[in-house]
């Protein structure tokens, strides 16, 4: 039989035990609380950024004073090099190539590395940017720059504001870099992303401008919307999170 006192010392480390995956669950429940609240700050943010630029296209002021005077130097400063790259930028990321290259991630997420909730995510996020850009160009049906404007891929004769190409790009960019940065988060990590995410919609954001099938205001709007977009998403990923880290120690 044992004694009292190695009794009490069993049930002193048990309990020790038990709190200390209670504490470990609360701080990674808290992270997660908090990782929302900065998922909903970029909803809010990329939404307020674009209600201004909608707010400055509709006035014709702000930043799309911006808009002819940059169609134009573009246009005139084209080179037949330039054009064939930017080209092959604006296809690949258009309604063709972008869908593959998404498919492609959702597929090597869920059936290669058995990640059906990342790969739901990402696709989810792409079908909600390519939704809120079709509905908002119906519904502000703004003109596309003038037809002879256009070079490299064709006459676009479809609405111009967002643009389709950059949201698509931005919020593939975004939300896959998040989720790769989110199940291995460090600093280097994150300035990789960044980077990426920079280089990548300023490149298909330039590509538009270039040819000459969108406006200034086209492409930050279009920007700011796929920060909304992330932002959802970060909301959805560490809220999921949260309810893990408190079911977690039962």
């Amino acid at each position: 039989m044992a004694e009292p006192g190695a009794r009490l010392t069993v049930r002193a480390r048990s309990t020790a035990r038990r709190t200390a995956e209670v504490i470990g669950s609360w701080v990674g429940d808290r992270r997660a609380r908090i990782a929302v609240w900065i998922g909903f700050a970029l909803v809010v943010a990329g939404l307020a950024g674009f209600l201004a630029v909608l707010d400055a296209v509709r006035d014709a002021d702000d930043l799309a004073a911006l808009d002819e005077p940059v169609l134009t130097t573009l246009a005139q400063g084209r080179s037949d090099l330039l054009t064939g790259f930017l080209t092959v930028v604006t296809v690949a990321a258009g309604t063709t190539v972008l869908p593959l290259v998404v498919l492609g991630a959702a597929l090597v997420w869920g059936l290669v590395r058995e990640r059906w909730w990342q790969a739901g995510l990402l696709a989810g996020a792409m079908v909600v940017s390519t939704l809120v850009s079709v509905t908002l160009k119906r519904v502000v049906a703004r003109p596309r720059p003038p037809v002879d404007m256009m070079t490299g891929a064709g006459i676009e004769e479809s609405y111009s504001f967002p643009s389709g190409h950059t949201i698509g790009a931005a919020t593939l960019l975004l939300v896959a870099g998040y989720l790769v940065w989110v199940a291995r988060p460090s600093v280097r990590s994150a300035v990789g992303w960044g980077v990426g995410v920079v280089v990548g919609v300023l490149l298909v954001g330039i590509s538009r401008l270039y040819l000459g099938y969108h406006f200034v205001t086209d492409v930050v709007a279009s920007m700011a919307l796929a920060v909304a977009v992330l932002g959802g998403v970060v909301v959805l990923d560490r809220r999921r999170a949260a309810r893990a880290a408190r079911v977690r120690p039962g």
